[in-house]
């Protein structure tokens, strides 16, 4: 300050009048003043940097936050969804089959009384009675279906008129038909071998035996396939079975059904080898995979096992599906299932899987040790991802998953049309109508994506879309490849839903 007052005063004096040794020390003034106010400015602008960044990174953590809670709200509206699931139909997936069920039978129950009330009304009235409400048309029963004739004629077939009394004659019929079962009927093979013997050479000469699946056991090729059915593809337990047989009178153990199973099982193990080389014969496969129950009798419970399933292409002619048991999840699986025999003259499996990009997958599909394979990935999954995001009741409507849902409805839909064409003809279609539908969504997901932060629900949906791109876009190179998986969901859904 001191500096400052003696400058502004100098103003005011002559600088002629000024010693060389004043003129020197006011120099060294001005050049102290000048440094002053250049360290002065440095600071304030380090301030000024200071605070930008500062402003930068409170940005940054808004932006974060803000993903973060959109990811969290998203995740609890899902939650309440489930738990409001769970609350109103707090039972199990049997207990709501039974309620639907017995639901449905107490309608019918009701609507049989109300009929029979209305007839009874009718009949006891003189009155005109109204015209039956019509009925829904029903759809005729399948032609293969045995039909067994039951022929209704009046007893007397002359003229009721007293003034007649003439024959009459049949000029047409009314055909009704009504769907009728016979139960599961148990019969026994009777096998006779006659005995042929020659007195003069004393030889015996007897038919072989017919060939069977269990060699000296009691059941037939017919009821192992009822009890193999029952349990795997009905997903009926043994002791359910026992119960049935039972009351047929045939006493039929779950220990001895479970012993059939297994042998029959065995003895299948050459069929199995033979469907799995067909079904490995496509070079186009669907691959996926289930949690099924593995009873675990050391620990008495169960534990988490898994059914890997792998299916021709859905475009292909002739379907085929063929399961794995394994006990994991892990690569190991597929990579095995998939490595060939050398011993049994199967080459390794070539072509292009299509998945859900599990990362397991990616192991199988690893082009350093597989050039011969390629990956292809279902767009249901990505499309999925989105249809979650519009569905999260609490976040509110997403216009970015809507308009991505609306897209890919658009693909499906002319996707659709391309069933019935050749694979060369259905790639030839597809570059023409849905490659430039493809080319789009990719640039308006890229430009969506720069507007999204990052870790939230929205970049994640895009991100998987943008990722997988070219394993989702696959199938417009070769018409052979589906445009999803669900051909083989269809397939191993069963298992999922037993076994849940």
């Amino acid at each position: 300050m001191q500096r400052m007052l003696s400058m502004r005063d100098l103003k005011a004096q002559d600088l002629h009048g000024l010693t060389p040794e004043a003129v020197t020390a006011l120099a060294a003034q001005m050049l102290e003043h000048i440094e002053h106010q250049a360290s002065e400015l440095e600071r304030r602008q380090q301030l000024i940097e200071l605070k930008q960044q500062l402003i930068e990174r409170k940005d940054r953590d808004i932006a974060w936050r803000d993903a973060k809670l959109e990811k969290v709200n998203f995740e609890l509206a899902r939650l309440k969804r489930w738990k409001f699931g769970a609350k109103t139909e707090a039972m199990s997936a049997e207990q709501r089959r039974l309620f639907e069920e017995t639901l449905a039978e107490d309608e019918a129950s009701l609507q049989a009384q109300l009929e029979r009330l209305r007839e009874e009304a009718a009949a006891q009235s003189t009155a005109k009675p109204k015209t039956p409400p019509r009925r829904p048309r029903r759809e005729a029963l399948p032609s293969h279906l045995r039909r067994v004739e039951h022929h209704h004629e009046p007893e007397n077939t002359t003229c009721t008129t007293p003034e007649c009394g003439a024959p009459m004659t049949r000029i047409g019929e009314d055909v009704s038909e009504r769907l009728d079962i016979v139960p599961a009927e148990f019969f026994v093979h009777r096998h006779i071998y006659g005995k042929w013997a020659c007195r003069c050479c004393q030889t015996l000469k007897q038919a072989p035996a017919a060939p069977e699946v269990i060699d000296g056991g009691m059941p037939a090729s017919g009821l192992l396939a009822h009890t193999l059915i029952s349990r795997f593809a009905d997903h009926l337990p043994y002791y359910r079975q026992e119960t049935i047989n039972a009351r047929s009178g045939v006493h039929t153990p779950r220990s001895t059904l479970a012993a059939w199973a297994g042998q029959a099982g065995a003895a299948l193990e050459p069929l199995y080898d033979v469907h799995k080389r067909f079904v490995l014969g496509c070079r186009v496969l669907h691959g996926d995979e289930t949690p099924v129950a593995l009873l675990d009798p050391g620990a008495g419970k169960t534990k988490r096992a898994y059914v890997w399933a792998y299916a021709r292409s859905h475009h292909d002619p002739t379907p085929g599906v063929v399961y794995d048991f394994c006990l994991g999840r892990g690569a190991q699986y597929p990579l095995a299932f998939l490595a060939g025999d050398e011993r049994m003259g199967q080459r390794r499996w070539a072509g292009t899987l299509l998945t859900d990009r599990y990362s397991a997958y990616d192991t199988v599909l690893d082009v350093r040790v597989y050039p011969d394979r390629r990956a292809a990935a279902c767009v249901a999954h990505a499309r999925r991802k989105f249809d979650e995001l519009a569905k999260a009741g609490s976040v509110g409507t997403s216009p970015l998953a809507e308009e991505a849902i609306r897209r890919f409805a658009r693909i499906y839909e002319i996707e659709a049309e391309f069933g019935s064409l050749h694979d060369d003809e259905r790639q030839q279609a597809r570059q023409d109508l849905t490659k430039p539908l493809w080319g789009k969504l990719k640039n308006w997901l890229e430009l969506e994506r720069r507007l999204v932060a990052d870790g939230g629900t929205t970049s994640g949906a895009i991100d998987y879309t943008l990722n997988h791109w070219s394993a989702l876009t696959r199938h417009l190179d070769d018409g052979a490849v589906p445009i999803d998986n669900n051909h083989l969901e269809r397939q191993i859904k069963p298992w999922a839903m037993a076994c849940s």
